[in-house]
């Protein structure tokens, strides 16, 4: 099976047993480019619960040898993988952005990020062995770390390829046969994996694709022969998943969910610095990522020249918002008509605080917004408190430490969160009570492979990336053995 997918050469069947097979579902889905509302294909595939059986059926048959062959070989599966990745990494980033919108450099990135995600994990394969405790009581205690079996991935479609590969990629590492369903905002690139899933070797049944709605999503979560299933995505959507999971057969959940991250701004801190993070932080991917900076607390001497400094930084993203094939465009649309009416809808709504800069539709097609500046919010407006998914930033002041770590914890979210000062020993203090999964110290919206990600309180549970991943899709065996007969 040859790699011959284009933005021309559209994948849209599903990716079932080392095949692309057409869907027993009639119903298809549509999608469309968000920098002109045009439609991209209308024809997509919807699996349904048929489509959903036999994918799991064939992981069901596959897994057995799966879990079984040397590590050394699927350790060369995965860099086989990651190198088809590598090769074909230009097309996959068009296939992502051509419904997401996103500029080159970040398509780019992103399908980077998928290929470094197969290697990482490759390179862990023959790393996480199992424990023995001594015989102490008579009994010599061995320790496996097996793998679940059949287990599924659902990714968001702000992250097309990265999401879906951290997600897949430990889960095959750890000998789980996997099934992958991308959004149905963003699904080419995923679905042309299938091509790069048989040339590199993988049996059929290991690694499959369904492209599909929330309809498919909840098939997945309800069946009772998935053991896990991994999600990316909004709390609503992961409280429906957990629900299910447990409705079903108690199968293992991971939700990485929303996040409404706090960037914290000492008065000693790098101004410069922490312009550039907090900027680009809540700019980049149109702000339409989980991490983003969307609130940042500024120490009150040094608000107004903060915020003027912010502002001109704000004022030169905006002359990089444009189309996203253009070399020059920065800042690309927003993903479709829904997230767009939903951005502006926090915009319009937003009666309290003060508007700095931005909150204007660019042109008069397609998802264009001015990223957008407040200050001086009520911290219980919903601009605050809620996760908007867009490039819309709250400023606010504080006067304490003690103050800012109250405000900063003041949201259900808790995902990531920065803190700005050359002040190391207030960093690390400030950074231990900060309740996220991640915080940066004169950083923000970063991560790597080498750490876990995950959040606190609804940002989500469970950890994605590092050797917590293997955790995730493995159980623990203890076995026994009587050392003496008495």
């Amino acid at each position: 099976m040859s790699f011959a997918f284009s933005k021309t050469n559209l994948p849209k069947q599903l990716f079932i047993n080392n095949e692309y097979v057409v869907s027993n579902n009639s119903k298809k889905f549509s999608v469309y480019n968000p920098k002109d509302g045009s439609l991209v294909a209308d024809d997509v595939a919807l699996a349904n619960e048929q489509d959903v059986d036999n994918a799991v059926a064939a992981a069901e048959k596959a897994f057995p040898a799966w879990r079984s062959i040397p590590t050394t070989e699927r350790r060369d599966l995965l860099e086989k993988f990651a190198s088809l990745i590598e090769t074909h990494q230009t097309t996959l980033a068009e296939l992502s952005r051509i419904t997401l919108g996103a500029p080159t450099t970040i398509g780019l990135y992103e399908a980077g990020l998928a290929k470094e995600s197969f290697k990482y994990f490759a390179g862990l394969i023959n790393k996480y062995p199992g424990d023995s405790y001594p015989q102490d009581d008579g009994f010599l205690k061995i320790v496996r770390n097996e793998p679940l079996g059949v287990t599924a991935g659902i990714a968001a479609w702000n992250g097309p390829m990265f999401v879906a590969c951290s997600k897949a990629a430990p889960a095959l590492a750890t000998g789980n046969c996997f099934i992958l369903k991308p959004s149905e905002k963003t699904p080419f690139a995923a679905l042309a994996l299938g091509a790069l899933i048989k040339e590199a070797g993988f049996p059929p049944g290991v690694f499959q694709v369904l492209s599909g709605d929330g309809s498919t999503g909840a098939l997945l979560t309800a069946h009772m022969k998935i053991r896990k299933v991994s999600f990316t995505g909004s709390v609503l959507t992961g409280k429906r998943i957990q629900e299910a999971a447990a409705k079903s057969n108690l199968k293992r959940v991971t939700l990485e969910l929303g996040g409404k991250s706090p960037a914290v701004v000492f008065d000693d801190a790098h101004l410069e610095n922490a312009i550039k993070w907090t900027v680009q932080g809540i700019t980049g991917n149109t702000g339409q990522i989980c991490v983003a900076a969307s609130r940042v607390y500024v120490q009150e001497s040094i608000f107004d020249k903060f915020v003027e400094a912010y502002k001109m930084a704000f004022q030169a993203a905006t002359k990089m918002v444009g189309d996203p094939e253009a070399q020059t465009t920065g800042i690309g649309p927003l993903v479709d008509e829904i997230q767009f009416k939903r951005v502006t809808g926090f915009i319009e709504r937003s009666d309290k605080g003060s508007l700095v800069a931005g909150g204007k539709r660019i042109g008069n097609e397609g998802y264009f917004i001015e990223p957008t500046i407040f200050k001086n919010v009520p911290e219980s407006a919903e601009l605050v408190q809620q996760e908007v998914f867009g490039p819309v930033v709250v400023i606010n002041t504080f006067k304490t430490e003690e103050e800012v770590i109250a405000l900063s914890n003041d949201t259900e979210y808790g995902l990531a969160a920065g803190v700005f000062t050359q002040d190391i020993q207030r960093a690390l203090r400030v950074a231990s009570l900060l309740e996220a999964g991640t915080v940066g110290i004169n950083n923000i919206t970063t991560t790597s492979l080498g750490v876990p990600f995950g959040g606190f309180k609804q940002s989500g549970y469970g950890r994605e990336n590092s050797i917590d991943a293997l955790e995730a899709y493995t159980n623990k065996k203890t076995i026994l053995i009587t050392m003496k007969y008495d």
